[in-house]
C-alpha cells in the first residue's frame, strides 16, 4: 500500500513538473521571438514573419532606435530618474499611510479608509485632472509632474494597509509604546524591518509604474529634454511608420527602408531590460508578499 502511494505521488510531481515547464515555455516563447525579431532585417518579417532563429541578421531595429544616442541616453535618465525619485518617496508615504491605517487606535482611520477606496471607484476625470495639474499646481512642463501624480496610489495604500496588518502583530505596537517608543520610532525600527515582502511589491508596483508610463510626458511635456523613454520611442517609432506610409502613397520606395518591424521589436528590448534584470532581485519578495496580503487579519 506505502509502494502504491509513493507511485501516485511520483506520478503526480511528474506531471505538476511537465505542466509547470510547459506553461514556462509558453511563457518564455513571446520574449525569444520580440530577441529573435529584434535581431532580423525587416525585409525578412515582412517576407517570411517571426521565427526563434533570425532569418537574417540585422541590428537596422536597433540602429534606428539609437539613431541619436544622446537623447536616448537623455530620456533613459528621465526615467530612471522619476522612477528611482517617485518609488523611493512613494514607498515611504504610502508605507506611512499603510501603517496608520492598521492603527486601531487611530480614530478616524476607517473614515480614512473609506475616502481613499472611495477614489478607487469614481473619479473627475482628464479633463479636471489637466486643468488641475497645469493652472491650480503650475506642474506644466517640468520634471515635478513626472513624479508627483503616482506618489499616493490607493489601490497600493490599501495593498500596504493590508501587509502591514497581518505581518505586524498590534501587541508589538503596544510594547513599542511601552518602552517608550514614538509612533514614528515605531513605524521606523518595527513596521518597516517586518513588512519588507510589502514594500518589496508595492515598490515593484511602483516602479513598474513609473518606468512604463508615457501618458504623463504626452499630456504635461513640451520640451522634448524632459520626455520620458517610452514617449520618446513611441515618438520614433510614430515618425518611423509616418515615413513608410508617405513613401507607400507617393509610391516612393521607402517601406523596405524604414524598418517599423524590427525597430518595435527592438524598441520593446530597450525598454524592458532593465525592469527584468531588476525583477529577479525583488521575486521571493514579491511572492511572499502577495501570500502575507492575501490574508486577512
Amino acid at each position: 500500500m506505502p509502494i502504491q502511494k509513493d507511485n501516485y505521488t511520483r506520478l503526480l510531481h511528474s506531471i505538476a513538473y511537465v505542466v509547470i515547464i510547459g506553461l514556462s515555455v509558453a511563457c518564455l516563447l513571446p520574449f525569444l521571438l520580440i530577441i529573435s525579431a529584434s535581431l532580423t532585417s525587416n525585409e525578412s518579417i515582412i517576407r517570411d514573419g517571426y521565427h526563434l532563429i533570425p532569418g537574417q541578421f540585422s541590428l537596422e531595429g536597433y540602429k534606428t532606435v539609437f539613431i541619436f544616442p544622446q537623447e536616448v541616453l537623455r530620456a533613459y535618465a528621465v526615467t530612471a530618474c522619476a522612477t528611482v525619485i517617485g518609488t523611493t518617496m512613494g514607498l515611504f508615504f504610502m508605507t506611512m499611510a499603510g501603517y496608520v491605517l492598521a492603527r486601531k487606535d487611530f480614530k478616524y482611520r476607517n473614515g480614512c479608509a473609506f475616502y481613499i477606496y472611495f477614489t478607487t471607484l469614481f473619479g473627475g476625470g482628464l479633463v479636471p485632472w489637466y486643468i488641475m495639474i497645469t493652472k491650480y499646481l503650475g506642474l506644466l512642463d517640468s520634471y515635478a509632474v513626472l513624479v508627483l501624480p503616482g506618489l499616493m496610489t490607493p489601490f497600493l495604500i490599501i495593498l500596504m494597509k493590508n501587509f502591514v496588518k497581518s505581518a505586524v502583530p498590534e501587541e508589538l505596537f503596544d510594547s513599542g509604546k511601552i518602552d517608550g517608543a514614538g509612533d514614528f520610532r515605531i513605524y521606523w525600527q518595527i513596521v518597516l524591518k517586518l513588512s519588507m515582502p510589502g514594500i518589496a511589491t508595492v515598490g515593484l508596483f511602483l516602479a513598474l509604474y513609473y518606468w512604463n508610463d508615457w501618458f504623463t510626458s504626452s499630456l504635461f511635456i513640451n520640451d522634448t529634454h524632459k520626455y520620458q523613454l517610452q514617449f520618446y520611442l513611441y515618438n520614433v517609432i510614430n515618425s518611423a511608420q509616418f515615413i513608410a506610409q508617405m513613401g507607400a502613397g507617393t509610391g516612393v520606395s521607402l517601406a523596405t527602408e524604414v524598418p517599423t518591424e524590427s525597430t518595435k521589436m527592438a524598441m520593446a528590448i530597450v525598454v524592458t531590460g532593465p525592469i527584468l534584470l531588476l525583477y529577479p532581485f525583488v521575486q521571493r519578495y514579491f511572492v511572499k508578499g502577495l501570500t502575507i496580503g492575501a490574508v486577512k487579519g
